[in-house]
């Protein structure tokens, strides 16, 4: 299929002739691309700079230094085996452009992977293209398009979200064209039904929903939510970014929705890294099947593994080629090693880990817990009583956990709760490390105010001015 290159030698000696007459680079380079001024970076030794490096590596927290309880984000820990493989020269010398014969094993381990995430979920057909969650939200948001617009039910231009929903399916309705309109929870945290059904219309085109939702509340009337939901005419979608509570208790498929995306790098245990790469694959039930990403990976009868580019409704691509497949990988080895049984237990362990955490600190009577007590994987405290009391606000406690070596958790959301600290232990932490997290926050609620309220003190940067990093940042090296 690929052909030796074939040089011109008469051109080959006559570039190796002019690289002979060329004295400096500014022979070559036009000179509006030619620096006027030296370039300003500190004339350093080698031993200078990796000792430099390394610190700043040093300085670095990540899932491998700590506890990592950002709440909604599922900060769990990465098997090293995974990493390993995929470093393997089989997969890491492919490319996508070979042709499918080449790689006939990368094509597999997707199309078995699909098959796995069908299972899990309970949906009919999965798409591995989407690079992340908020992409998988996307692509949910075009394929509901693409499919009222199939049935030409062209004025569903309508999204309805509940007020505990992530931040970015707002974003990816909108993005998408659509209207969105938030409903708010009961008294428990849940979705009100009543609210719902008087909000719901025939210009509704997707409910957006997670289960357990942002609070870690599991959202127990599901069977009644979709039932409105379908009567309607409109779609029921699934944001995945919780599932790590849920597998092998619960499918998305079986609670009625239509669409489902998947965090591969929250719940199947691959790298967060530096916002990416991620994966944010989207199943979805037979209906909506025509509609997936092309190209969709086949299995011919002799085994063998094809793409298929033949797909005239499909909303075409959302992502090139076939996703990350490095991600892929890696979550396909975590199911592989892990097994029924064991991903059943990881999201027991999970759901075990955070409300351990949760009773042990509520009963300390120094935080509240809003809305039912019963939660999931994660959980949502207050730190209202510690304002008003104290002058204590999340963001400070927050702070204060640096002091202590701790990674904060995530704080000030979901909005509906005021001050709020979001604490997301996963299955990976031990109870030494648990209880060394709860006593901290619990010395944190009983220290001097002002101790508190000007941390960190300990740790290389001090407070920053958030907001005027946010306006005003520093995106380049620059000499201070």
């Amino acid at each position: 299929m690929y052909k030796s290159a074939v040089y011109d030698e008469p051109l080959l000696n006559e570039l190796v002739s002019a690289k002979k007459e060329i004295k400096s680079i500014s022979d070559i380079l036009p000179s509006s691309l030619q620096r006027k001024k030296k370039i300003n970076i500190p004339n350093l030794d080698e031993t200078q700079i990796i000792r430099h490096f390394h610190r700043l590596s040093q300085m670095n927290y990540g899932i491998d230094s700590g506890f990592y309880p950002l709440g909604s984000c599922t900060m769990k820990y990465n098997p090293k085996i995974c990493e390993e493989i995929a470093s393997w020269d089989n997969f890491a010398n492919t490319h996508p452009y070979m042709d499918p014969s080449l790689v006939q094993g990368n094509l597999e381990i997707m199309f078995e992977l699909e098959r796995m995430l069908c299972e899990i979920t309970g949906m009919d057909f999965f798409s591995l293209q989407p690079a992340a969650g908020a992409q998988g939200e996307f692509l949910g948001m075009l394929l509901t398009r693409a499919y009222h617009n199939s049935r030409n039910d062209n004025n569903r231009n309508e999204v309805i979200i509940p007020d505990t929903s992530h931040g970015t399916n707002p974003a990816s309705a909108a993005m998408a064209g659509f209207k969105l309109t938030e409903i708010p929870s009961t008294k428990d945290g849940t979705v009100d039904l009543d609210i719902l059904q008087k909000t719901i219309s025939e210009k509704t085109a997707s409910f957006m929903l997670t289960n357990p939702n942002t609070l870690g509340i599991f959202e127990s009337e599901i069977i009644d939510i979709q039932k409105i939901v379908h009567d309607a005419g409109a779609l029921l979608y699934y944001d995945g970014a919780n599932m790590n509570a849920n597998l092998g208790e619960a499918r998305p498929g079986d609670m009625g929705f239509d669409i489902v995306h998947l965090n591969l790098h929250k719940t199947f245990a691959t790298p967060h890294g530096g916002g990416g790469p991620g994966s944010g694959p989207v199943g979805v039930k037979t209906k909506l099947e025509k509609f997936l990403p092309v190209p969709r990976i086949g299995k011919n009868k002799d085994g063998t593994y094809i793409l298929d580019y033949d797909a005239p409704e499909s909303i075409g691509k959302i992502k090139g080629f076939y996703g990350n497949f490095s991600v892929l990988l890696k979550s396909y080895i975590y199911i592989i090693i892990m097994g029924k049984n064991g991903l059943k237990e990881t999201s027991e362990i999970a759901v075990l880990n955070s409300n351990y955490m949760k009773e042990k600190i509520i009963k300390s009577g120094k935080y509240e817990l809003p809305y039912k007590n019963l939660r999931k994987h994660e959980f949502v405290l207050s730190c209202d009583k510690l304002k008003k009391e104290k002058d204590i606000r999340a963001m400070d406690v927050a702070k204060r956990l640096l002091d202590h070596g701790l990674h904060p958790p995530t704080i000030y959301f979901p909005l509906i709760v005021k001050e709020a600290l979001m604490i997301e232990p996963t299955e990976s932490e031990s109870k030494k490390d648990l209880d060394k997290y709860i006593d901290v926050l619990i010395k944190i609620a009983d220290e001097d105010p002002n101790i508190v309220k000007n941390a960190p003190t300990n740790t290389p940067v001090k407070r920053i001015d958030e907001v005027n990093a946010t306006k005003n940042p520093i995106l380049n090296w620059k000499m201070i």
